[in-house]
């Protein structure tokens, strides 16, 4: 089975081919530069290059957020619209996920993997690896990451932080949970596609006309106008 990968959902941008046998071909890059423009270019040329064409394609798996509100939209909205047009499956999985799987899957303790949220908060989530496969211990959330740090010093392992975001928050976790806060190579800290075509390779398959993103919050614009409805009435 030939599955397409996609990720868009925050700075990275990482494209992957996979089949039973292995990666066939990874696409990543991690630079300011719109999503919108250059992610159908990326598939084509990953595709052109792997020697394969649309027509080739079993699945499509798609990072569902959270993170950018944009970005993660990008993803979903040409995920669903390859898996319509092609008559193939559609599966998401969670950004956090992805980024948690590749150092974290044989970490000796659990992982953390955190975008920034601005206001020092993060999206983060807890995962653990149990016989080589990753598992959720604490659902994807929105939280101060000072609050998170008190959280997470009540469990007794180590925690491993990863994420290109780490930084703006090191200095809390460091305070807090001391030893304890183990923080992933900067090589580590980039999703990768790969990744998140095994994750997803598997997985149920999605509802294309019902399957969204998962923001976890409201977008700003979305917040405001909610709230102004309510004090309308």
């Amino acid at each position: 089975m030939n599955v397409l990968a996609i990720d868009t959902s925050n700075y990275a941008l990482g494209i992957a081919l996979m089949n039973e046998d292995g990666v066939i071909g990874e696409y990543i890059t991690n630079m300011k530069k719109n999503h919108s423009i250059r992610v159908m270019p990326a598939i084509e040329k990953l595709l052109f290059d792997c020697e394969m064409k649309p027509a080739d394609l079993d699945k499509v798996i798609v990072a569902k957020g959270p993170g950018s509100y944009t970005g993660v939209r990008i993803g979903v909205t040409i995920a669903k619209t390859l898996a319509w047009t092609l008559s193939i499956p559609l599966a998401g999985v969670s950004s956090l996920e992805i980024l948690a799987a590749g150092a974290g899957r044989y970490f000796n303790g659990c992982v953390s993997p955190l975008f920034d949220a601005r206001r020092g908060q993060i999206y983060t989530g807890l995962y653990q690896s149990q016989n080589g496969k990753l598992v959720s211990r604490e659902k994807d959330q929105l939280v101060l990451s000072k609050n998170w740090a008190e959280q997470l010093k009540e469990g007794g392992e180590k925690i491993l932080f990863i994420g290109s975001d780490v930084k703006l928050h090191q200095e809390i976790f460091e305070q807090v949970l001391g030893e304890k806060a183990i923080f992933a190579e900067i090589t580590e800290h980039n999703p990768r596609p790969s990744e998140l075509a095994l994750l997803g390779y598997d997985k149920p398959e999605e509802d294309i006309h019902t399957f969204v993103p998962n923001y976890i919050r409201l977008a700003e614009a979305e917040a405001k106008w909610i709230e102004a409805q309510k004090e309308m009435k």
